[in-house]
């Protein structure tokens, strides 16, 4: 939902109608209802092979369903092959962000979606369909120009700016994405806690329920508060490639492991601002170096700047493409620069 929460305010402002539909995951429900936005939700998603390919069914009759009664011009979806799919049998555009390139996802949504926008440092390839830009999802919503930093948060928490904590996220693993790739055991988590604990306050954000000796410094507020407490953080370590490029543009040095590959954090860590480990080994070293700097915070602010500076405004960017599209595609297929008006 962070992705298309500034684009749908601005459209709103502008006089269209936008209806977000979406499966109840981690926070979406709450983010949505928080935004004020009009949404539908197709329940909880499926785990298993054979659940999704069932879910696959249900969700596409479900959008359908919904677009029949919103009557959409433009389907704009996240990799999401549902809205491809009701975008195609409506006979409607499908415009599709990627940023993830799930090859199970991808194959289901690309024969039915018009246009894919991808950041320029993607690694995938999808041909004459693609549209790249100078930036990263994340950049939507954290921009300078669409967010800053709330302290209040800190209070809520009993902190007070200049603390020194930390933020750890955990993922549950079980996403298509994720199958055979791997971060943090049991037993690295609980030695990084128990390091940083020694040094300040530990808060962890996890997609699966935590362990009993790791219960007390679940974070507990509402998600909608989770980036401005981690604007004030020292440090952030985790297995989410979203959060760690978050904290990328926010000016907060994180510390990402994953077997996984991404270009989004391979350019961010070209800025001295991310930290990749395709496992635990060597990152709990890594994390004891980088406390004792003490400029650290100072110079990932520094290096947020700069990254800031050599990439675009997404959502103005992605407000300029929907309205203007099918013009907005040649446009940029032929002066991919008439992007920099949106930095």
């Amino acid at each position: 939902m962070h992705l298309f929460r500034p684009f749908a305010k601005a459209m709103l402002e502008k006089g269209h109608a936008v209806l977000f539909t979406c499966r109840e995951k981690e926070f979406e429900i709450e983010l949505l209802k928080s935004a004020g936005f009009d949404f539908i939700s197709f329940g909880k998603k499926f785990k298993s092979t054979i659940g999704k390919v069932l879910g696959l069914i249900k969700f596409d009759f479900l959008e359908i369903k919904a677009a029949l009664k919103f009557k959409p011009d433009i389907f704009l979806s996240h990799g999401s092959p549902y809205a491809a799919h009701a975008a195609f049998f409506l006979r409607k555009i499908n415009i599709a962000l990627e940023d993830t390139g799930n090859k199970e996802q991808v194959r289901i949504y690309m024969p039915f979606t018009k246009a894919v926008l991808t950041g320029e440092s993607f690694q995938g390839n999808y041909g004459n369909k693609q549209i790249k830009y100078k930036g990263f999802h994340e950049l939507a919503y954290l921009h300078p120009n669409r967010f800053q930093p709330n302290a209040e948060i800190l209070k809520e928490l009993g902190l007070k700016e200049g603390d020194v904590f930390f933020i750890l996220r955990f993922i549950s693993w079980d996403a298509s994405h994720d199958v055979g790739e791997k971060g943090l055991t049991s037993e690295e988590k609980l030695d990084i806690v128990k390091f940083l604990n020694k040094l300040g306050r530990v808060i962890i954000s996890s997609e699966k329920k935590l362990p009993a000796e790791l219960e007390n410094y679940a974070y507990n507020l509402h998600p909608s508060k989770i980036h401005d407490l981690m604007s004030f953080a020292t440090l952030f370590i985790g297995e989410g490639a979203t959060m760690a490029s978050e904290c990328a543009i926010i000016g907060t040095p994180s510390v990402y492991i994953n077997s996984m590959e991404a270009g989004t954090i391979d350019e961010q860590e070209k800025y001295g601002l991310v930290y990749h480990f395709r496992n635990g080994f060597g990152v709990l070293e890594k994390i004891k170096e980088l406390v004792n700097d003490i400029n650290l915070k100072k110079n990932a602010k520094l290096n947020s700047n700069k990254l800031i500076k050599d990439n675009i405004d997404v959502a103005a960017f992605l407000v300029w493409f929907i309205e203007n599209y099918p013009q907005s595609e040649k446009i940029m297929k032929n002066n991919p620069d008439h992007q920099n008006k949106f930095k």
